[in-house]
């Protein structure tokens, strides 16, 4: 380790070189055209942040307009169609001869002859929700062919086209970006800040301390690359182990819209100690990404932070690759600092074009008065009930009244879970009081507060609650369990063995049982019963529930008494209303259409309307 830092080494470390790893995988260059008939330009980028995902493919931009022509990206065959009210809304899977996928998603309209066959099987299948396979032979195309029309439907929060390209084999998703698309880039990635961990400590207890960064001015021979700096040269903490997280983000020439970054790497005197690479991510742990962010900050309204380090509870496979040479240490990048020198630290972040960035500064350990190194910190919970559960291990906490169950991939590192009880009446928060009292029911179970929302969990947790015994045995099919957390509900309908009622759940936060027996309410849009619709485009609906959880909604033309009618497909896009186009399936004409919705609970509504088409 070096303990002095030469007027050369200075120099050398100022300079914005990077290290050269080996390339990643070859993917075929120009086999995949640009979807669209215009320029990309893009929304967002591959691996870029969400709530609990990474972005996993292009949204390219649609000037703001829907209806834009979608065309094949290469040869291939249509393999499988996806509708859904959130999500990709509607979307189209391409099979190609080489080995790899494309999706296209948030689409308007299939092409005729797919348009035919999915309504064909939405109403074979009685659902416009549907997830199909599609045989082979039977929609073949080529490369530029017109397969759809862009939109903005599902979760999308305005018009583009969403664009993946994935392995076939394993559907694991690839960096559309890595197999030379048209998308002009020169533009260097920008650092934001720094921020700085102790990891003896766990990260949930334990606010970052955070460095503003700036740019510096780049030498003329430095090309697409950009360096920065700290506002001060040494960094001195009073911590021997620890790690580093940053904001940054990425753009393309001619936009400013911040995007996602594609690989990052830290250094510690010359040598790599860990890093990231945004090329191959799996929807299957597309959630690891709440151990690749400081989770906790983001959750308290604070930035986007990227750990430099891998939190002992990531679980494989992961981003965080040994894609590095000469690795230092085993990857995890946490770095230790008990011998008191000062040590170089670079940082490295890289576009999917190679542009850099450069953040480099010094760090060195000042050992607290009393000359003792700390040693690795459990939370003080004296006088609290919980537990502390650890990564990679199966633990919980059993109460007479409540328990829960944090199973094996569920923390990203070591965490206090509290378990707190409030009686009717009492309230863990405000918020939560005002949102369940304005909330009609006839039992309802003690509160339980469970973890901090802050705290992250992979897989489910399962929560189990004991019903009092004001609840007859008759309720228990009208009980649902909810879970509230600034502001928002979660709820679930339990099973039951004796008087418990259990319920998996992925995020903590308070927790009760509630008998629900109040149904949801139908609202038409636009039009009375008895109207005449006869230069109208279709009929639609709006349901409302009291917990916020339609479970089911069903329409039937001219049911005959005691029986079913002709079933009709009601869109729900982004769930905000049921709507029905008129189509062939509803003749012109006197009609009675009979419309149920059913909620979570099991309770139900049937409403009759009579229409003139």
């Amino acid at each position: 380790m070096m303990k002095h830092l030469p007027a050369l080494a200075c120099i050398l470390f100022s300079l914005p070189v990077f290290s050269q790893g080996p390339p990643p995988d070859h993917y075929p260059q120009g086999y995949f055209r640009d979807p669209l008939d215009i320029p990309i330009s893009l929304a967002a980028n591959f691996g870029e942040l969400r709530p609990n995902h990474y972005h996993m493919g292009l949204d390219i931009r649609t000037q703001k307009k829907v209806n834009l022509p979608v065309h094949a990206a290469a040869d291939g065959y249509i393999a499988h169609i996806k509708i859904e009210p959130e999500g990709f809304g509607q979307a189209i899977y391409i099979n190609h001869p080489n080995g790899y996928t494309t999706l296209y998603a948030h689409l308007n309209r299939f092409f005729p002859a797919l348009a035919a066959y999915v309504k064909q099987q939405q109403y074979k299948m009685r659902s416009w929700q549907v997830s199909l396979d599609i045989p082979p032979g039977m929609f073949p195309v080529r490369k530029g062919d017109l397969i759809a029309y862009s939109g903005s439907t599902g979760g999308s929060q305005g018009p583009h086209l969403h664009f993946e390209i994935r392995q076939t084999a394993g559907d694991i998703n690839l960096n559309p970006l890595l197999f030379g698309l048209p998308v002009p880039d020169n533009v260097p990635p920008v650092i934001q800040r720094l921020a700085l961990y102790d990891r003896d400590r766990s990260l949930y207890e334990q606010a970052p301390r955070i460095f503003p960064v700036h740019r510096s001015p780049s030498p003329p021979s430095s090309g697409n690359t950009a360096t920065f700096s700290l506002g001060q040269p040494l960094i001195s903490v009073d911590v021997p182990r620890i790690s580093f997280a940053i904001s940054t983000f990425d753009s393309q020439s001619g936009s400013a819209n911040p995007n996602g970054i594609f690989q990052a790497t830290i250094h510690e005197d010359g040598q790599p100690l860990a890093g990231f690479r945004m090329d191959r991510i799996s929807y299957e742990y597309t959630r690891n990404i709440n151990a690749h962010i400081d989770y906790a900050t983001r959750e308290k309204g604070g930035p986007w932070l990227e750990h430099l380090s891998r939190l002992p509870g990531y679980g494989a496979p992961s981003i965080y690759l040994p894609f590095l040479p000469d690795l230092v240490g085993n990857g995890d990048g946490v770095i230790d600092l008990h011998d008191g020198a000062v040590h170089l630290i670079r940082i490295e972040v890289k576009d999917a074009n190679a542009n850099g960035s450069v953040l480099a500064f010094r760090v060195q350990y000042a050992r607290p008065s009393g000359g003792k190194d700390s040693a690795i910190m459990l939370p003080d919970t004296t006088g609290l009930s919980g537990k502390t559960v650890y990564p990679n291990m199966l633990d919980g906490l059993e109460t007479g009244d409540c328990a829960f169950y944090i199973p094996e991939k569920g923390v990203y590192d070591l965490a206090w879970i509290r378990l707190v009880r409030s009686d009717p009446g009492e309230s863990a928060s405000s918020e939560n009081r005002s949102t369940m009292t304005a909330t009609p029911a006839v039992y309802t179970s003690p509160r339980y507060t469970i973890g901090d929302p802050s705290i992250p969990l992979q897989d489910p947790m399962l929560v189990r609650i004991r019903a009092g015994n004001d609840l007859p045995d008759s309720s228990r099919d009208r009980v649902v369990m909810v879970r509230t957390s600034r502001g928002e509900r979660d709820l679930q309908r339990p099973e039951w063995q004796g008087r418990w009622a259990s319920a998996r759940f992925r995020e903590f936060g308070d927790f009760r049982l509630m008998e629900d027996r109040v149904p949801p309410v139908i609202e038409p849009l636009g039009f009375r019963d008895g109207a005449v619709l006869s230069k109208a485009g279709g009929i639609a609906f709006k349901v409302k529930d009291n917990l916020g959880g339609v479970h089911a909604f069903r329409a039937e033309l001219d049911p005959s008494a005691g029986g079913e009618g002709q079933w009709l497909c009601f869109t729900n896009d982004k769930g905000r209303a049921f709507i029905y186009t008129f189509d062939e399936h509803c003749p012109r004409g006197r009609h009675v259409l009979k419309v149920t919705v059913q909620d979570a609970a099991g309770n139900s509504t049937t409403s009759i309307y009579h229409f003139t088409r």
